[in-house]
Parts: structure tokens; sequence; C-alpha cells
């Protein structure tokens, strides 16, 4: 019974230790990674299990082969069978077929959970059949190398670059399998060597080979791709992606950010600072859908005709107010305003941006936040301008080299002189609809230039405010979104505070942004929020919009661009905006002051120095690696001295019996002597290979094992002294090897 038990044991530890099970893991792993990289370690654990059950099943049918075709057979069919009923699956509501998927970049498109358990199960019944079958049924190195780029390939489909550690994970598990089932025979020309000194030479290999890959730089090619991609036509880009460029779209998912667009220049830019240009906004959010749509406050617009022609400017409220305060006395002691009258606003000085398209196509022209008026335009048909600040094209579209100058005021209100505490002030201020048309009416027959920009200022703020309540609060409901906007704005008071604590919560608080990231059908803002904290900037974007209605601000969701590139380095000023700054952001409304853009998801500046920093992390952890590889790599030529000094302190605390036994054991082992051969073949074999004589340990053995006789302190000190000895005529003897070797070579 106990040697059944201590089978099974053997069995499980090589058979779960199978360096051939791994490897094929590892290549599991890698592929899937490509498709779901949030699901490779369950998709690895599951190629585990099965893998281990599979290869049992091989097993069975490398020794019958006639039974096992057909067991086969089945294994196969059942395989194909359930990639057959994923593919069905995942067809039903997806657009595309799987052929057509498997075809096109995964970065392109929604994430297909059944297309994707398909691939695995394909890939997983081939790479395991190969790889078992290419080394322990007939081994062939080629057929190896070509298994192991079978994962490159995957990658390389989609130019897509394989993760360092799955590069050299792949390549030190074909080493391994390779020093593992390489056919080793003796022949004229050459000695097989034992495996103790094989898979000593194969761990050296190995750690040089990761060290090697981890540390020798690699060289960065980067091509000039601009005049290429300006000569592709406008017609080349997706339809999802043509649509950013119309005002009036019915909705957005924010597909078109889950995807690699390229460097396709679309604007040219000359501006002091880099800025969000928006082209579309959105107020109504869909759960069920996970899609923004446009309402009435979206598609409201007004004709322009003639340029300059002023934007809803976001800000002016504060400034509004106080003018308002300090005409009308009775209105300021109303509101607790005497106080701050002759207090003048920090103004940010106005500035120019200069922005040129590269293509035609769309009917939205690019508005920068904080414009303030389109003040001259290359496109003379008339204009429209809507409620919420985007100007687009009426009849026509906007052409190739179509040409808009703004005024703008930078982003810089609140942290100027005195300017936070006044628009926390007005934000205080209860029933601030009626504060707004209360102080639009103090200055509504005053006709002055000044006085008229103000009061359209209070005006449409007033408006905006009456409708804000019904469509700009709106967060369905959801109790998550309220209990987690209530608990990260709950030691603030002002609407600004809060804003800004919402717009760093996604910076602390371990979202990625993944573009590869692909949601599952039916997931929505509050599994973002709440369970996979990965996505691109429309979830990102989409997240504190709903936080902020919750917490009482109203918001809007917008999409347009991020200027953040400069095509001339020698010129801060020069901006390209190309298809991959596209971008969603919220506009929230904050109380005092008008409409402001914030930054929940990390800008491209901050991407590039998490970049740095995790490459300065990297160079770090590459001296742990490095270090841990030269332990490893004296360990390994020190081992036989540590295990020769470790059996020397445990023999000495055995039992004298116990102790000689287990000398002519470490002898043999030492030696490489088959445990199979008597202890009169060990000595043979001793004296033959380094002529040291432990016959008197074969004595004193044979006396404690067969004879039952009790051995002296005397004798114990004597066997260990006997092994001492044939352990260093052993490291002589392979010195005069080595040396006799060495000599030969000289020779010849």
């Amino acid at each position: 019974m106990t040697d059944k038990k201590e089978n099974i044991k053997v069995f499980l530890a090589r058979t779960l230790a199978d360096p051939v099970l791994i490897y094929a893991v590892i290549a599991m792993m890698s592929i899937m990674n490509h498709y779901r990289s949030t699901m490779m370690w369950i998709y690895g654990i599951a190629a585990y299990v099965f893998g281990w059950m599979i290869f049992r099943l091989f097993d069975y049918i490398n020794k019958h082969h006639f039974i096992g075709f057909f067991a086969y057979v089945l294994l196969f069919s059942a395989f194909i069978a359930g990639t057959s009923a994923a593919i069905e699956k995942g067809s039903e509501n997806y657009p595309i077929t799987w052929g057509l998927w498997f075809l096109t970049p995964i970065n392109a498109m929604q994430y297909n959970k059944w297309y994707t358990l398909s691939i695995f199960l394909l890939f997983l019944i081939f790479m395991l059949s190969v790889i078992y079958y290419f080394t322990r049924v007939r081994y062939r190195l080629f057929m190896n190398f070509l298994i192991l780029i079978i994962p490159f390939s995957i990658y390389g489909k989609e130019n897509e670059e394989m993760e360092i550690g799955f590069i050299i994970a792949l390549c030190v598990g074909f080493f391994i399998v390779l020093a593992n089932f390489r056919q080793m025979s003796d022949t004229k020309e050459a000695k097989a060597v034992d495996r103790p000194e094989m898979f000593r030479s194969a761990a050296v290999f190995t750690v040089l080979f990761a060290l090697l890959s981890s540390f020798v730089p690699k060289p960065a090619i980067e091509a000039d791709r601009t005049m290429i991609e300006t000569m592709i036509n406008a017609d080349a880009l997706t339809d999802r992606f043509l649509k950013m460029l119309d005002v009036f779209r019915d909705d957005s998912d924010g597909e078109q950010f889950r995807r690699n667009m390229g460097d396709i220049p679309l604007y040219y830019a000359t501006s002091p600072q880099p800025l969000q240009l928006k082209t579309a906004t959105f107020t109504s959010y869909n759960f069920d859908t996970d899609k923004w749509s446009y309402s009435k406050m979206d598609s409201y617009y007004r004709y322009r005709d003639e340029k300059p022609f002023s934007v809803y400017y976001d800000g002016g409220v504060a400034e509004a107010v106080l003018y308002a305060a300090e005409k009308d006395s009775g209105f300021a002691e109303k509101y607790g305003l005497s106080e701050y009258i002759g207090v003048e606003i920090t103004a940010a000085p106005i500035q120019k941006l200069i922005i040129t398209s590269v293509r035609n196509g769309g009917n939205s022209a690019p508005v920068p936040a904080g414009a303030v008026s389109l003040d001259s335009s290359t496109f003379e048909p008339t204009m429209g301008l809507t409620k919420t600040g985007i100007i687009f094209a009426h009849e026509d579209e906007f052409a190739q080299n179509e040409r808009f100058e703004f005024s703008f005021v930078p982003r810089s209100f609140f942290t100027l002189g005195d300017n936070k505490s006044i628009a926390d002030y007005l934000a205080s201020i209860e029933n601030y609809d009626e504060f707004l048309a209360d102080a639009a009416e103090a200055i509504e027959y005053d006709f002055s230039d000044e006085a008229v920009r103000y009061y359209n200022i209070l005006s449409e703020n007033t408006d905006f405010y009456d409708d804000a309540a019904e469509n700009l609060l709106d967060y369905g409901d959801s109790m998550e979104i309220y209990n987690l906007s209530q608990e990260i704005t709950a030691d603030f008071d002002s609407p600004y505070d809060k804003a800004k604590a919402l717009e760093m919560y996604f910076i602390e608080n371990d979202f990625t942004y993944d573009l590869s990231y692909r949601k599952e059908r039916g997931e929505n803002v509050e599994d973002f929020l709440f369970r996979t904290k990965r996505g691109v900037c429309y979830e990102y974007a989409t997240a504190m919009t709903l936080l902020a209605r919750a917490a009482g601000i109203p918001a809007r969701y917008c999409e347009g661009f991020n200027m953040q590139t400069n095509y001339d380095v020698t010129d801060s000023k020069s901006y390209i905006v190309t298809a991959n700054d596209a971008h969603g952001f919220p506009e929230l409304y904050i109380k005092g002051y008008g409409w402001v853009c914030f930054e929940p998801t990390r800008t491209a500046e901050e991407i590039e120095k998490e970049k740095e920093s995790i490459t300065t992390l990297l160079s770090r952890s590459g001296l742990v690696i490095l270090g841990i590889s030269l332990i490893v790599l004296l360990f390994i030529f020190l081992l036989p001295v540590i295990t020769h000094k470790l059996f020397l302190v445990i023999v000495r605390r055995k039992s004298s019996n116990e102790a000689v036994t287990a000398v002519i054991r470490r002898i043999c082992k030492v030696y490489g002597i088959p445990r199979t051969s008597s202890v009169h073949e060990a000595e043979a074999a001793v004296y033959r290979r380094s002529a040291a004589d432990i016959s008197a340990a074969v004595i004193l053995f044979e006396r404690a094992e067969y004879g039952g006789c009790e051995m002296t302190e005397e004798e114990k000190t004597k066997a260990i002294d006997i092994y001492v000895t044939a352990y260093d005529a052993l490291g002589e003897a392979v010195k005069a090897e080595r040396r006799a070797k060495r000599n030969k070579k000289h020779k010849a």
C-alpha cells in the first residue's frame, strides 16, 4: 500500500512538473494574452488543467496506437464541436463573421468572449497535439522551432509587440524542451554527456539568455510616415471615425477611441498652449447600451452668417455678477455682495488659436476649450452655433486647408488672485437660477457694450440652469454611483473642489488606461467604476460626468481632440492633431463661473512620464534580476561544494548505522552510479574512475545493512572520512580528465 502511494506521488510529481506541459501552457498564455490580456491567467490555468488530462490521454494513445487513433479522433471532434458552438454563440447579434473577426486587428473591434473562447479551444488542441508529438513521440528540432514562432506570428499579423516576459519564457521553455528531449547517443565522433551535466549547462544557458534578452538594448527605428498618411484619402478612415466630425451624430459608444487610428494628420495649429478641441456634446446616457445620445440642449443652434461672432463663452459669471452688484446696491445687499463691490476679478489674457484642416470631411469645426469668439475663417457659407458652443457648417462640409482663428481664455481662472473664493461664495447662494435672473435684471437697462455682454452671459446661464435639473443632473438613479460620488466629495463644499476631487479619483485609485481592453457585451459605466477599472477616455469621461451629476454638479459628455504634440521641435507653439488624438472628456458647470473642461483620463504627458517611471523601475528591477541571476549562476557552479558541505553537516548528526548507509548512497550519487548497482559494483566503479578505495566503507555498510550490527562512533567517523577521500579523489579525477581532453585537442 505504501509503495502504491509512493508511486502515485512520483507519478503526480513527474506529470505536474512536466516541462513539455509547462512549455505548452506558456505558449497558450502568450497567444491568449493577445486576444484578452485580462483573462490571460484564467486561460493559462485552464490550459494547464486540460493539458494535463489530455497529455495522459496522449500517453495512452502512444502505447495503444490502434485504439488510440479512435480516441484522438473523438477528442479532436469534441474540441471542434466546442469551437463551432462558441462561434455560433458569438455570432449572435455580432456584426461580423468569425473569419473576418480573426483577420481583423483585435484592437479595432468590440470584445467577443465566445469568439475568443473558440480561439482558445482551437489553439489548445493544436498546440498540445503538435508539442506532445514532436517531443515525446517523434522528436523534431525544426518542427519544435516552427511551433515556437506560432505565438510570435499571432502578434506579427497585427504588427504588435509581444511582451518581453513572454519572449523570455517561450525561448527558455524551448531550450529546456530541447535539452530534455534531444536524442543523445554515443558515436565515434561524439560522446553523450550525462544528464546532470546537461541540465547544468542548460540552466547556465537559459539564465544567460534571459539576461541578454532583458539588458541588451533593442534598436529603436522610427519611420516618418507623415507624407504617406497625408496622401491617404479620408475614405480610408472608418465610418465611426468620420462620425466624429459630424456635430449631429445620434449617439456615441466610444468605439473610435478603442483602436489605433494611426498618425493621420487632421489639423495643424498654432497656439500658446495645448488645448482640448470640442466637436460634439452629448447629454443623455443609456446604461443598457452604454451609449451617449444628444438631446435638444445639444442640437439647438442659431445661424451665424458673418464673422467674427461670439461663442457661448464658458466663463464670465463672476465678472457679470460683480458688475451687477456695483450698479445695483439693492441686488448687492440682497445677496450679501456689498463687501465685494470694487473687487476686481483677475482675468487671464485673451489669446489666439489658428487651426488649419489637413483634409476635408465632416461638418464640425474644432472649437478650443474656453473659446470666446471665432474671429475669422476661410469658410464662407453660413455656419451654425449650438447652445453648447459647437460650430458647424450648416449646409456643407469643411474643405481641405480650411482655416479657423479663435480667441480663447486659458483655463486659469481658479488659480488667479481671489477668483476662487469669490466663485465659491457665489456658488453657495441658494436658488442659484433666481440669483442669476436677479443679476441680469439689475443691468437690463444698461446699454453699454460691457453691460450688454454681461447681460447676455447672465441670461444664457439663467436659461441653461432652468434645463439643467432635468437633463444635466441625470445619473440614472444608480445608488452605486451616488454613494461613490458622495464618498469622494464628502470633505469638500464648493463645486470646483468637488470636481477636482472627482478628477483626481481616477488618477489615485488604480484605474488603467488600456487601449487593448475590449468590453464584454452589457458592460457599462458601473462595471468600469466598480469592477474592471480598465478602459479608454470614453469610460473615464462618462464616469466623471455621471459622478458629477450625482454630486449635484451639472455635467455633459464631450468629444473632440487633444492638442498635445508639437510638429516642429523648435517651435513650442506649433501643434499637429492626428486621428490618434481623438478624445472624450467631461464638461462640468461650476456655479460662480460657468462651464469647465476636466481631464480624468491620464494625459499623453502623464502616460509618457509613467513610461519613463516604468523604464526606471525596469532598470532597477533589471539590477535585481542581474543580482538574482548571478546568484543562480554562482549556485549552479558551487552546487557540488554546497551539497558536499551540507551532507557532512547532516550525516554527522545521524546515528552510526544511518551514517554508514548514507555515506555509500552519497558516494554512488556523486559518482553517478545507478541505484540498481550492487555495493561491490559501486566499489569497482569508484576505483575505476578515481582510484579511491572505499572497500572499508563497503564492509561497514554490509555489516550495518545486512548483518544487523550496531556501528560505533569510531566506525561512523571512519566511513565519513572515506567519503571525504572519495569526494576529493573524484575532483582530482575530473581535473585530470579535462587536462587530458585539452591535450588531445591540442595535439590534434
